[in-house]
């Protein structure tokens, strides 16, 4: 073979692999400067942003009271009552005796579950949760057929409305006993009305054909528009007035 030959073979796989590599970068000269690469990140330069964003987690929506009353829009207008009134969304409210022996325990317990508690310090309820919260639930259903009404909305109202702002105590000096007129603390005040509309609605019972359900339903009712024909409210006022005559 020819010394020409020798040089086109060796060329040729040269040529193939030529043909299959990308060209390289053309390189630069000595005294031009390099080429830059920006990456565009945070202002420190130290992570880039490039990434897409995470979709935002989707929003549940509250769990209705028993299933049917919803907690949406549901307002507490007195300051002095808002800290203190649990309204957190629950299915069912039974706290099951978690919140039992524990100090200040009912500030954290859902303000319809301590209803159904009032209405157990009677003998027709004693003992029977499940029989008292069926009440509140069917009381609850009657105040649903009010138009345009919340009927958990009307239970704080009611609530606002049964709760005494002053009260009367009895201070000793020397050998007598002098009443005097103090202000009620937000969590006795929380518990005096609702011990008051459950007691106005077991006295409602007392007639023949009355059911508890239909009693509460109306005591609420009526405690919520500030009617003094209700129990809770006439307590109410009874108490503020003696407050009144001892200042």
């Amino acid at each position: 073979m020819s010394p020409k030959e020798e040089k086109t073979v060796a060329a040729a796989p040269a040529a193939a692999v030529a043909a299959v590599l990308p060209p390289a970068a053309p390189s630069t000269s000595a005294g031009a400067p390099a080429a830059s690469v920006s990456v565009v990140g945070d202002e420190e330069g130290t992570l880039p942003t490039s990434a897409p964003a995470p979709p935002p987690r989707p929003r549940l929506p509250f769990p209705p009271l028993f299933g049917r009353f919803s907690f949406e829009g549901v307002e507490v207008h007195d300051p002095g009552l808002k800290n203190y009134l649990f309204l957190d969304p629950v299915y069912l409210p039974h706290s099951e005796g978690r919140l039992a022996n524990h100090p200040f325990s009912k500030t954290r317990m859902h303000v319809v579950e301590r209803l159904a508690n009032d209405l157990m310090k009677t003998g027709k309820f004693t003992g029977k949760k499940a029989k008292a919260l069926k009440t509140v639930r069917d009381a609850l259903t009657v105040l649903a057929k009010q138009p345009g009404a919340n009927p958990l909305q009307l239970l704080v109202d009611a609530i606002e409305n049964s709760a005494p702002r002053e009260e009367v105590t009895r201070l000793q000096f020397g050998g007598i006993s002098v009443p005097r007129a103090v202000d009620s603390a937000p969590a006795r005040r929380l518990n005096v009305a609702l011990r008051n509309l459950a007691q106005g609605a077991i006295q409602a019972t007392k007639g023949p054909g009355v059911a508890i359900s239909d009693a509460l339903a109306k005591e609420i009712l009526l405690a919520s528009k500030g009617d003094a024909g209700s129990f809770a409210v006439a307590r109410k006022e009874e108490v503020e007035r003696v407050a009144q005559s001892a200042r």
